[in-house]
């Protein structure tokens, strides 16, 4: 985003702009996405998808105005659509136990997670190398060439999943997972919270780093930091929901997300850098617990549409976010808006109150 801020001449609002472009038609498609998924089979849309966004990622490379480039990530957001719903409701039906069921989808986010520890350094490295545009087509190329290995691996469960998925295919279709359901809805409520805090701090945490003198091989490290922290927060986080309580765990992580954003924003970039795989415990470890929670507050026949429910609303919700805050930074300036992110953390601690006594663990 640093890149292309100065390249097209942008203002925070247009970065948050591109930012919403891509995360928006993620979140928004992800319900027709649960949809489609009945008539075409999961993993042949989950391979679609990942086709369609490493495609996208090649033609990045050649996007000469921000308006092919939004167009250009719109069509990546339509490929990561299928990703989350699918991928967790495929994991929910294969562990029926709760305890497993919160382990695999723990390690599903944790797998996730080691792409953006990876992706992040390897594309600073080959932008320091060979320019922006050379990466992003380098690192799509290598997704397609990953999906064609996937589809010729997964052959047998793509064949053998049309009847599975067609199934009972409008049991509970029809019915609101939201209506009555007042524990799902507050799952939702913190859900969107996290992730607007999450993708808002992320989109301008880089910002934040060049104005403290990080160049952009510094801020690929720091991402990777904090990813790296990420993927130990989602796997421990999830796991330990089960025996220290989902409670417990969403209120501390949520109170450690709000005092480590706010400690980044006042030290200095040395101390800044050994902070980052703290914050990324904290930042991305919620994530499991909420996920994973998903199963344990409706039926079994509304699992499908109520993960996409609910990564619509919290995926939405980070959407718009970077816009919103891109607006804030270019009326108050980049430090106020990071101290209002990190205070909004704060304000999911009323929205536990709901689940108390709906939840094992």
């Amino acid at each position: 985003f640093p890149l292309w801020q100065s390249q097209f001449g942008l203002a925070f609002s247009g970065v948050g702009l591109l930012k919403m472009l891509f995360h928006g038609t993620l979140a928004f498609l992800q319900v027709p996405s649960s949809y489609a998924a009945r008539r075409f089979g999961a993993v042949r849309m989950l391979l679609a998808g990942t086709l369609l966004t490493s495609a996208a990622a090649v033609a990045y490379g050649w996007a000469s105005t921000p308006l092919l480039l939004g167009f250009l990530l719109i069509a990546g957001g339509m490929g990561a659509s299928v990703q989350h719903p699918l991928s967790s409701s495929l994991l929910s039906d294969a562990f029926p136990g709760v305890e497993q069921r919160r382990a695999a989808l723990s390690v599903f986010n944790v797998s996730g997670d080691i792409g953006k520890l990876v992706f992040p350094a390897s594309a600073a490295l080959l932008i320091g190398q060979v320019g922006w545009p050379q990466a992003s087509r380098t690192m799509g190329f290598f997704g397609i060439a990953v999906t064609v290995v996937l589809a010729w691996l997964t052959r047998p469960l793509a064949r053998g999943e049309a009847g599975v998925t067609s199934s009972g295919a409008g049991r509970g279709a029809k019915a609101s997972v939201l209506r009555g359901n007042t524990a799902f809805g507050a799952l939702v409520g913190i859900g969107i919270l996290d992730n607007a805090t999450r993708v808002g701090f992320l989109t301008y945490f880089p910002f934040l780093l060049r104005d403290k003198g990080a160049d952009i091989a510094v801020v690929g490290l720091a991402l990777s930091l904090i990813f790296s922290g990420g993927i130990a927060g989602k796997f421990v986080c999830g796991i330990l929901a089960t025996r220290a309580g989902v409670l417990r765990s969403v209120l501390i992580t949520e109170c450690l997300t709000g005092i480590f954003i706010w400690s980044a924003i006042s030290l200095p970039l040395n101390a800044v850098l050994p902070l980052c795989p703290l914050l990324g415990i904290a930042l991305n470890g919620t994530s499991s617990v909420l996920y994973g929670s998903v199963p344990e507050l409706v039926t079994q026949e509304q699992r499908s549409r109520s993960f996409a429910v609910f990564y619509t609303a919290s995926i939405g919700s980070g959407a718009v976010s970077p816009l919103v805050y891109g607006v804030v930074s270019d009326i108050l300036g980049l430090v106020p808006t990071l101290v209002v992110i990190g205070a909004l953390v704060f304000t999911t601690a009323p929205l536990v109150m709901p689940l108390r006594g709906k939840l094992a663990g």
